[in-house]
């Protein structure tokens, strides 16, 4: 009798499972590379909705968009994967290629024009979970074609999980979607990753990691080194930001300030390897930019250096428990009226041309140093004229103190140990 009970409940889970699950093969999606599926998407799209929210399956298959996608409110589109892939086989023989295996979107819409719609649009609590955005028009050898951004998150509480974002000219953008989740995105967007603003509640951020596993070859990626930035924050109220990296961007790492204000937020283990500028902040919120383990590293461009603050600046960046390493010309430009913090980090390899240029260079602003190691024998830090406070304290240089100040404010240079 237990078991016939049982039996029944797992049946009825199952039942209510299949009830709010669709499949794109039911509604003529083909699959095989060569028919467009965009009608076939939408319409199971459509028929989840109009059912009350659910999920609508995309099985194994190479799906071929000539046009868009809009998941509505409520409906999630999911493909085979439960964890993000990776498919360098088109960089690396002998290495799984996007259409070898899995739920592959093929996408060829709007090519030429960043300013169309995006590919996919995500809309009120909808996901995107399991599948690979590929755009097999794009040229690896050469400087790449324009697109629209493959993902506008748009609403509350839209996701993307476990997407391989393999080669978009650009990635996802956020604009306006309050407390998104992006987790276990992978890939190699070329000219933009993510792009966040108008978040007036906390957008979430994790495991997204852009590798230039789809391309490297010279023109191509000498491209993407001058033009590509891996993450934009505009305004966000208090972003989460976890365990991100990026490979092979002009710009790491960038904060500006839009029509709707600027960023402040949470970031805890930031990686930017191999970028013209790790990371620059062209303003920030008062509230502060709070980046903690991080690894930054810059060693090509006409200027290496890991860290720019501009002259725009205004609000409060935090850095702590931070590693910097290159071959750089420089670790760090401060600029600005805000306050800039290095705290318990680790500099190496700055001064790469012996020019006798300082780790740190100040011109502005408020600068705090303190507990900070400086493995190198150069200059440690110099402090302009329009450098308005600075704490210079608990620091251990290698090799004798060569900390410049000619500021004309409040500076205090204390407690340092050096060789």
């Amino acid at each position: 009798m237990k078991a016939l009970i049982l039996f029944t409940l797992v049946s009825a889970a199952m039942l209510s499972h299949a009830a709010d699950s669709l499949n794109v093969r039911d509604f003529g999606a083909k699959g095989d590379g060569e028919t467009d599926d965009t009608p076939a998407f939408q319409k199971a799209l459509a028929a989840a909705a109009q059912a009350g929210g659910g999920t609508v399956l995309a099985p194994r298959g190479n799906y071929l968009f000539a046009g868009n996608l809009n998941v509505p409110p409520g409906v999630t589109l999911r493909g085979i994967w439960e964890s993000v892939p990776a498919h360098n086989g088109l960089r690396d023989a002998g290495l799984p290629k996007p259409t070898d295996d899995g739920t592959t979107f093929l996408v060829t819409e709007n090519a030429g024009t960043e300013n169309g719609p995006a590919f996919l649009t995500l809309n009120h609590n909808a996901t995107l979970k399991g599948v690979v955005i590929y755009y097999p028009k794009q040229k690896p050898d050469d400087v790449p074609d324009a697109y629209p951004w493959a993902i506008a998150m748009r609403g509350k509480n839209p996701a993307v999980l476990a997407v391989e974002l393999l080669n978009p000219y650009n990635g996802i953008n956020t604009t306006g979607s309050e407390r998104h989740l992006i987790r276990d995105v992978h890939g190699q967007p070329l000219r933009r990753g993510v792009f966040v603003d108008q978040i007036y509640d906390i957008g979430r951020i994790e495991n997204v990691h852009f590798n230039p596993w789809w391309s490297t070859r010279p023109k191509l990626f000498r491209w993407q080194m001058e033009h590509g930035e891996a993450f934009i924050f505009g305004r966000t109220d208090w972003q989460y930001v976890f365990n991100t990296f990026c490979f092979g961007y002009n710009v790491g790492y960038k904060f500006i300030k839009t029509k709707a204000g600027f960023c402040n937020g949470n970031f805890l283990g930031l990686g930017a390897d191999d970028c013209y500028t790790a990371l620059v902040v062209e303003d920030s919120a008062p509230y502060g930019l709070l980046i903690t383990n991080g690894e930054f590293v810059s060693f090509h461009g006409p200027d290496p250096t890991m860290v720019e603050v501009k002259a725009s600046n205004t609000g409060s960046v935090r850095f702590s428990n931070c590693a910097f390493w290159g071959p750089c010309h420089q670790i760090a430009k401060v600029a600005g009226r805000g306050t800039v913090g290095f705290s318990d980090c680790t500099f190496v390899q700055w001064d790469s041309q012996k020019e006798g240029r300082h780790a740190i260079q100040a011109t502005g602003g408020t600068v705090l140093v303190r507990g900070c190691e400086f493995r190198e024998a150069k200059p440690q830090i110099e402090l302009g004229e329009g450098v308005r406070r600075a704490v210079i304290t608990g620091n251990v240089f290698t090799g004798p103190a060569r900390v410049m100040n000619q500021s004309k404010g409040s500076v205090q240079i204390a407690d340092n140990a050096a060789e």
